[in-house]
């Protein structure tokens, strides 16, 4: 079976939107440890390793669709954000524009008729509605938490807690 090089082109372009996720996240990351939240350096840790698997998803389709999967130049993200509070704004606000190139591939394999990339791309629909669920539970209980002195402490241990489920579901064979 052979992609067409339009679908190519805009596979090629999601592995570079994933690459750059896994390298904001992964600085979002590196932002937090440096703030003392280990709990929300695990966390954002454990989402940029997960970006950079859905990256290495379209790599492996691209090789057995006939394709050539591109390793892109990524863009360096911020390295300073505003408070733990925006960065978990900006990682919802991301996943949702992750969502919106997900549908764009989906129409673009509707209009070619391409079944096989529209089968593949179904587990990145609901990989992104899981993504998006989990950011509007982490954005609910950071709000619900407030801002008063010991709210950082609250929304790391918070964090950590979500990050511990999420591992023992993958550990146990479900998805995170």
């Amino acid at each position: 079976m052979m992609i067409s090089k339009k679908m190519e082109e805009a596979l090629n372009q999601q592995i570079e939107f994933e690459g750059y996720a896994s390298f904001l996240y992964l600085s979002m990351a590196t932002w937090c440890d440096s703030q003392g939240l280990k709990g929300c350096y695990d966390f954002l840790k454990r989402q940029s390793d997960e970006e950079r698997m859905h990256m290495l998803k379209i790599f492996e389709y691209l090789a057995d669709v006939d394709g050539f999967a591109l390793t892109p130049g990524i863009k360096e993200p911020p390295r300073q954000f505003e408070s733990v509070q925006a960065v978990f704004k900006d990682v919802y606000a991301h996943e949702q524009k992750v969502t919106q190139s997900i549908n764009k591939l989906i129409t673009l394999a509707n209009k070619e008729n391409d079944y096989a990339t529209q089968t593949f791309l179904q587990w990145y629909v609901n990989e992104q509605r899981e993504e998006e669920a989990l950011m509007r539970t982490v954005l609910d209980r950071i709000r619900l938490i407030g801002d008063g002195p010991q709210s950082l402490y609250f929304i790391d241990k918070e964090m950590d807690a979500l990050n511990k489920a999420a591992v023992a579901s993958e550990a146990a064979g479900g998805e995170a």
